[in-house]
């Protein structure tokens, strides 16, 4: 009688604990798709603003959706071809900046990642790249540098400069410590060297935190706009964002043909505004769908591995 009543009492426990964790992952859910949407909400006002009309927009009457639906930011957008080999400078950026600093912070974070008896100056060099993220030579500095080495109004100055970014080498050196020695320990018996070790086992189980870090360097790329400003001497190799900034910011109404200026007279900063980065932000919102995948569990690099 005494164990029926304990198995009953367990059971009952068991239930009811089994309950609070239903109630806890419904609370969880919500509040999760609460977020999802407040980071939802200004993009699609920013659109709805963006295919208003001048007077709605001047006006602060547009809010989640197109109030007398207007073209004509877009007309103005898309009739510039500076527009468009900007965007293509930007995506020339990210094709070369992404899978280079993918390949130089996997060079860098294989060595780091060893024992200081498998590398005696590991921990130096650990902290060479660590004092950069406190300290750097300034602005001067860093422009004369590039200037001496031949990078201005080039690709390669606004690829090189950042090619080692050192927060993704850390998050990558500690993805790197945690996986497992034996894996590394059965290559090396089978005759592999570092080189094999780090292409043949290292990438391929380090792909989720490949995949989160590319997205960052992605979208550091797309999103960085001073340094097109400062180190591009012709405004043709701007950058988009450097661009927009030029004709937001700055409106530069330079080589605009008059059926242009017409229409820019028709349209308000705010639907000029909201049109520009509407266009600017799809490439990245296009491409973060193949990355969401690894994306989840790239972010808790450096956990533990069951």
């Amino acid at each position: 009688m005494l164990d029926t009543y304990r198995k009953v009492n367990a059971t009952s426990n068991l239930y009811s604990q089994q309950k609070k964790i239903d109630w806890f992952a419904m609370a969880n859910n919500i509040f999760l798709v609460l977020i999802a949407i407040l980071c939802l909400l200004p993009l699609i006002h920013i659109a709805a603003v963006s295919f208003s009309s001048n007077a709605a927009a001047s006006a602060g009457a547009v809010k989640l959706w197109p109030v007398e639906f207007s073209l004509k930011s877009y007309q103005y957008v898309a009739g510039r071809e500076e527009f468009w080999r900007a965007m293509l400078v930007s995506i020339q950026r990210i094709a070369i900046g992404t899978p280079l600093t993918l390949l130089l912070i996997s060079l860098v974070a294989y060595p780091l990642s060893k024992e200081s008896s498998a590398f005696s100056f590991r921990g130096v060099y650990t902290w060479l790249f660590f004092l950069t993220m406190l300290f750097n030579g300034g602005f001067i500095p860093w422009y004369i540098t590039l200037k001496e080495y031949g990078l201005l109004d080039s690709i390669w100055a606004l690829v090189l400069p950042n090619a080692v970014p050192v927060f993704s080498l850390v998050l990558l050196l500690n993805f790197f410590r945690a996986v497992p020695k034996e894996l590394e320990e059965a290559a090396v018996m089978d005759g592999a060297g570092h080189w094999r070790t780090l292409w043949a086992i290292y990438i391929p189980i380090s792909k989720p935190a490949l995949a989160t870090l590319a997205l960052f360097s992605m979208v550091e790329h797309w999103n960085s706009w001073f340094d097109g400003l400062i180190l591009m001497n012709n405004p043709i190799h701007y950058p988009l964002q450097s661009y927009i900034q030029t004709i937001v910011v700055q409106r530069d109404f330079g080589e605009m043909t008059q059926d242009q200026i017409l229409i820019l007279s028709q349209i308000s900063d705010r639907t000029l505004k909201s049109a520009q980065i509407f266009l600017g932000s799809l490439p990245i919102i296009a491409a973060y769908p193949f990355l969401q995948k690894y994306f989840v569990k790239g972010i808790v690099l450096g956990s533990v591995k069951g």
